[in-house]
């Protein structure tokens, strides 16, 4: 599965093809990420549109290279660089093709520069959330009303000129053309894939079908109910038992599984059970799904020890994943037995199969990793409704059948579990500690309202340990490794710059509340070249 567009050569055009298939749709929009905290926002926000938008390598991808794969639109996100500085190496030819644009922040000012408007340092930055007017209301603010408010992260303007050819849209106090247009280009200087946004979505939906006219929303309503008469026929009066992580996909399998039963023949939720395993999770996990899955019949199956058991010696990654899908099989075998299922159900989707080596009708691939739901050989018939859907197609079947936001756009947690932020061999005091510490950390980012602008966060329990002290004497501890990263699709990604008071405190929560941690770090490295989980 395409991930980043780096290059567009003719078998990355044929995966574009298969991907348009699987999505049903003929169009698609690229999103240029130029290193925004907040360009994983903008992909979510287009997502939840229907629409297929690939992100797309600014450093790589030119106009010729644009030319060829025909998008229906562009957004170009914001990013922390200048404009005048030189640095940037997009292909501002892209800005000729005659493709409708959207600039976000520097993306606006990137394609004001081209069209030989000037962009300079404003005396007066913008920061946080500010009073918008709007001049007219033009295809690009059709539905929204003026005087809205929008977050604004920026130091420097698009100045309008006398000989400018920018047609300014909207201002606020301290940013003279807040949103402007010039033909095909069309450009905003705060950012509306921001809660802080209230147009946002609408800015977003009019873009995409309003000025750039697409047609292949994606049919979530009509996949939903195919696969919901699809269950409903193939379940009948049997049973099933789901693997239930919390996370979007297997969520989005409850639903299904949910409406395919209770307004099937027997009208009840009676032949579901769904298993929770503990063990190798996060507390967040399970907080999740027993606050929104209080409508079925759930069992949390304590699986710590058998876990440990299977992972006694392994060191390896490779290792630690295999010994972990052996016990996650037993327990799902053992708790279909004991409930008399007739089926197993999992959260499996297309892009998992394919990075596990799978395809369509036996096809075989490379194998990127081997994931925990894949190929297990049970001795049930499995069902994966989502198995011919990406991540994204699968949130928005879960949006239609009325699956909550927050288990849709929780931060990416690994199948394996904690086992992959955990140096060495696993323990059970490790495990103990990677959930008081993960526990911490999570809390902590929620509290401060960074939770929903970091893509993904997590905290790793070292084989460094280090002397400290603690009381009148001194002592050593184990090293923990926090980090956070802003991505937007998780294949590359930057270190994001957590407030270092905010990273103190959770350094000062841990070290008091676990006393087995001697000290804290925090990692600065952007993937390349490290990865995003520690393993």
């Amino acid at each position: 599965m395409i991930h980043t567009l780096g290059n567009v050569d003719k078998q990355v055009l044929l995966e574009i093809a298969s991907e348009k298939q699987i999505r049903k749709t003929s169009e698609l929009f690229l999103l240029f990420s130029l290193g925004s905290q907040f360009d994983h926002l903008i992909k979510q926000a287009v997502d939840r549109l229907g629409v297929f938008c690939l992100v797309a390598d600014p450093n790589k991808i030119t106009a010729e290279d644009v030319r060829k794969i025909k998008p229906k639109g562009i957004i170009v996100s914001g990013g922390p660089a200048s404009v005048y500085e030189g640095t940037l190496s997009f292909d501002c030819k892209i800005f000729d093709l005659g493709i409708p644009v959207m600039g976000i922040c520097l993306g606006f000012q990137l394609w004001a520069q081209h069209i030989g408007c000037s962009v300079e340092k404003s005396p007066k930055r913008e920061f946080g959330t500010h009073h918008l007017s709007i001049f007219e209301n033009t295809i690009l603010f059709s539905g929204c009303h003026s005087g809205c408010n929008v977050l604004m992260s920026h130091g420097d303007n698009v100045l309008k000129t006398t000989n400018s050819k920018i047609r300014v849209l909207a201002y606020t106090d301290n940013c003279p053309i807040a949103a402007g247009n010039y033909k095909h280009l069309w450009g905003v200087q705060f950012h509306p894939e921001v809660t802080e946004t209230t147009i946002g979505p609408q800015i977003f939906w009019s873009f995409c079908f309003l000025i750039c006219k697409a047609k292949n929303k994606y049919p979530a309503k009509d996949v939903a109910r195919e696969k919901i008469l699809s269950l409903r026929e193939t379940i009948g009066n049997k049973n099933v038992l789901l693997a239930l992580s919390g996370g979007s996909d297997s969520s989005t399998v409850a639903y299904l599984l949910r409406d395919a039963l209770i307004h099937g023949q027997y009208e009840t939720t009676d032949q579901l059970r769904g298993v929770y395993i503990r063990g190798i999770d996060r507390p967040d996990d399970e907080d999740h799904v027993r606050k929104y899955f209080d409508w079925i019949d759930l069992k949390i199956v304590d699986a710590t020890d058998r876990f440990l058991k299977a992972l006694r010696g392994k060191k390896t990654m490779p290792e630690k994943r295999l010994a972990m899908r052996g016990v996650y099989k037993a327990v799902l075998e053992k708790e279909a037995i004991e409930f008399g299922a007739n089926f197993i159900a999992q959260g499996t989707l297309f892009t998992d199969i394919s990075e596990s080596g799978g395809g369509y009708e036996g096809e075989k691939k490379a194998q990127i990793k081997l994931h925990h739901n894949v190929e297990l050989g049970f001795s049930f018939p499995e069902l994966t409704p989502l198995d011919d859907c990406v991540k994204d197609t699968g949130r928005s079947i879960g949006r239609e059948i009325g699956v909550p936001e927050d288990l849709l756009v929780r931060q990416p947690f690994p199948g394996p579990g904690l086992i992959v932020r955990i140096e060495g061999e696993i323990t059970g005091d490790k495990l103990k500690i990677a959930r008081q510490v993960d526990d911490i950390y999570i809390h902590e980012l929620r509290n401060a309202g960074l939770y929903e602008g970091v893509w993904q966060a997590g905290a790793v329990i070292t084989q460094s340990v280090t002397t400290c002290t603690k009381g009148d004497g001194a002592a050593s501890g184990i090293v923990v490794a926090l980090w956070a990263v802003w991505s937007v699709n998780g294949f590359t990604a930057q270190a994001a710059e957590l407030p270092w008071d905010f990273i103190k405190l959770v350094s000062q929560r841990i070290t008091n509340n676990v006393p087995e941690v001697g000290a804290v770090v925090y990692r600065t490295s952007d993937k390349p070249p490290a990865t995003i989980e520690w393993g």
